[in-house]
């Protein structure tokens, strides 16, 4: 089954909202599970970010290496945790590593991606990394629009 997403902000699409839970089956012994819950990140945020993972990856070296977007995504998120009093949890790995178990950007809300986003810049302006002037609108991976 479809797991649509109704993003509640005018009447029309609480009209649509209330005759699609009409036609959802009803069902005693598998019930469906509705929720409500307030909006995660938003997509520009995720670009955004992303792309300026990219701009750092390709200008900024960390303890002598060059790092991929993803692994600054994870110091980024990392190092945001601990600036905003969230903390970190560092644990042994399967393989004896050390790995951080830290929270997820896809599931931060758009205050909480806000403040990363404003953590990154600010890193960023602290360590001669220019961002990209793009739009970083519609498009994941944070490419020039």
């Amino acid at each position: 089954m479809d797991k649509p997403k109704f993003f509640l902000r005018d009447e029309q699409i609480r009209a649509n909202l209330k005759a699609y839970i009409d036609t959802l089956p009803l069902d005693d012994r598998a019930p469906l599970v509705v929720s409500f819950a307030p909006m995660t990140r938003t997509l520009d945020q995720n670009s955004r970010f992303h792309a300026i993972c990219g701009d750092v990856a390709a200008q900024a070296i960390y303890m002598n290496q060059e790092l991929k977007p993803v692994q600054w995504k994870t110091l980024f998120i990392s190092g945001h945790a601990i600036a905003t009093g969230l903390g970190a949890k560092v644990v042994p790995g399967l393989e004896n590593e050390f790995v951080n178990i830290r929270e997820s950007s896809a599931q931060m809300g758009v205050k909480r991606m806000s403040s990363l986003i404003e953590y990154t810049q600010a890193w960023c302006g602290g360590n001669s990394v220019t961002l990209r002037d793009v739009g970083y609108r519609g498009d994941f991976f944070g490419r020039a629009a």
